[in-house]
């Protein structure tokens, strides 16, 4: 009977959403005929599957569009009388997938900012504030009056504009993790799905000696994070706003927390939720690029290419063999912030040739084709890639990277899907333990034997990690290590590219390429993010040829009875 009951109600449910089907094909499933759900409809029907039809990607903050295609990596490379063929990458044709890359390089005032939001979220933590301080002593010569330096140069808005230096890769990477949420927190904030930052700002004041209202309702209990947000481990206080972009804003209505003013009526407009990745708002994580990505951009070979045919090649971002400018208005000028010769930092007096003694500003000279600044010259950038010497022997042809063992985000209760976070909120890592999707029994298993491991005062309790076959036994560079003794060349050797203001000119080309360790630091390295493009990797569509292809057609539930 109870069958038969819930049987007549999903039937009732179904033909309610039948009888309101909208008469556009892309509303709608091609497969089911029942209609999506349309946020900006009263009508829904509870439980109603909902689609993002009017998504439309976009670069993030800071962000340019990058449209892959072929790269014979190492292709650009010349030989140098004296230089190490080894600098080089070795060459061969790669598919580099459309992404976004910062235009500039990240500046001191960018990493001012990470460090501010450090002390305003933790001020009694030093040490998370230490931690992520660059290390300014890397200015410091035995032989070289470069004190000044140390102490100004993150800090004096003189230097403001300067790429950042003295940070480490590790560093680096962490930053790509903050600026994430950070911008991720905007856009749910600035779209009312979470509170918004004018009701947080008065939940944050107090009135004489009491808190405001406001505060015991929206005032977050710790930092946002991408990752726990989209795991639903985020506590905005209950102040979730429905997922409705179109909608006006509502009347000024006070809530129970004390919330006044449109954001509190579009909170009452609905039933609420949080902003899933399905919706479309979440951006990708920003990170550090690939080797393959940075020599692809810096290339910037797309200003030289119509119909897939290449009219010139490069040595340089820009165009021709010399490193001096070609243009009427420029010509003679230096285009990138380098080492001309051993001891010549920037001309000579009265004609400064590249405007720079140690770095430049972020936004200095032309940008390349793809609208990139500082791809070679000024600041070497770290990439994401560990340093191997056969990197692209072995890597795939399409997107190739050279990475550490697989991460999974460790779980804390596998039964209700929740990950653990650290005292900072966010993610815990730990090593893939399998190649492949694990049963339900299997997922349980290991979850409760992680737990008692973690408990374990045994030393050997470990979970047995999965290491990807292209990490394991095909690194041709681990078997050096073992067969040939001893090399500077290890697992957290990092790449790093571009050449920078102390670097000759042969270091400008992007095929050239160093390591470091990704714990150190140096006055010669900085970094740009970059971020992975999602969908068709054709940017614009503008004045090329296509495949016309008609829209779904929409279903009638009218036709079938």
């Amino acid at each position: 009977m109870k069958k038969l009951l819930l049987y007549s109600l999903t039937c009732l449910f179904l033909a309610g959403l039948l009888s309101s089907c909208s008469s556009k094909g892309g509303n709608s499933s091609s497969k089911t005929g029942i209609p999506y759900a349309d946020r900006r409809s009263k009508k829904n029907q509870s439980g109603a599957f909902s689609v993002a039809t009017q998504y439309k990607r976009a670069p993030g903050p800071g962000l340019i569009q990058i449209e892959g295609g072929v790269l014979i990596v190492g292709g650009s490379a010349i030989e140098v009388p004296g230089v190490e063929p080894s600098i080089y990458n070795y060459k061969r044709q790669v598919t580099v997938p459309s992404f976004y890359m910062d235009e500039t390089e990240v500046s001191n005032t960018d990493w001012l900012e990470y460090l501010h939001w450090i002390r305003y979220n933790y001020p009694e933590d030093r040490e998370f504030y230490y931690n992520e301080l660059p290390d300014t002593l890397v200015w410091r010569r035995a032989l070289s009056y470069n004190e000044p330096y140390v102490d100004n140069y993150l800090r004096h808005p003189a230097y403001r504009d300067y790429p950042v230096v003295g940070v480490s890769w590790e560093q680096a990477s962490r930053y790509c993790e903050w600026r994430t949420s950070q911008a991720n927190e905007f856009i749910l904030r600035e779209k009312g799905i979470l509170t918004d930052y004018r009701t947080l700002a008065g939940g944050n004041t107090r009135r004489g000696n009491n808190t405001t209202a406001a505060a015991a309702t929206t005032r977050p209990d710790k930092p946002f994070n991408t990752d726990a947000y989209l795991n639903g481990q985020y506590d905005d206080k209950g102040r979730n706003a429905p997922i409705d972009y179109n909608v006006k804003s509502g009347a000024a209505t006070t809530t129970a927390g004390g919330a006044t003013g449109a954001a509190a009526g579009r909170n009452n407009a609905q039933p609420r939720r949080t902003a899933t990745l399905e919706d479309g708002v979440i951006m990708q994580p920003y990170r550090l690029p690939t080797e393959a990505e940075w020599e692809y951009a810096a290339l910037g070979l797309i200003g030289n290419t119509e119909y897939e045919n290449i009219s010139q090649n490069k040595i340089y971002p820009w165009n021709g063999l010399g490193v001096s400018s070609a243009s009427k208005k420029t010509r003679g000028m230096i285009q990138a912030n380098f080492k001309r010769a051993s001891g010549d930092y920037m001309g000579v007096g009265g004609s400064l040739n590249d405007k720079g003694d140690l770095t430049v500003p972020v936004i200095s000279y032309k940008a390349n084709d793809f609208g990139l600044y500082n791809m070679a010259g000024n600041v070497n950038e770290w990439v994401n890639d560990v340093y191997r010497t056969g990197t692209f022997t072995d890597a795939d042809a399409f997107n190739p990277y050279r990475g550490n063992y697989f991460e999974n985000k460790q779980l804390s209760d596998a039964q209700n899907g929740k990950i653990a976070l650290d005292k900072y909120g966010k993610p815990i890592k730990e090593n893939a333990y399998s190649g492949k999707k694990l049963t339900w029994a299997e997922k349980q298993s290991l979850s409760k034997r992680a737990d008692s491991i973690s408990k374990s005062t045994d030393p050997k309790a470990a979970v047995t990690s999965y290491q990807a076959d292209e990490r394991g036994y095909r690194d041709r560079q681990n078997k050096l290590l073992n067969d040939e003794g001893v090399t500077l060349v290890n697992d957290k050797s990092r790449v790093y590219k571009g050449g920078s203001w102390n670097d000759m000119a042969y270091w400008l080309n992007p095929a050239t390429r160093r390591f470091l360790q990704q714990d150190e630091s140096s006055s010669e390295i900085g970094f740009r993010c970059a971020m992975t493009m999602l969908g068709a990797p054709e940017i614009s569509t503008q004045g090329k040829r296509q495949f016309k292809n008609p829209p779904p057609k929409a279903f009638n539930s009218k036709r079938t009875r």
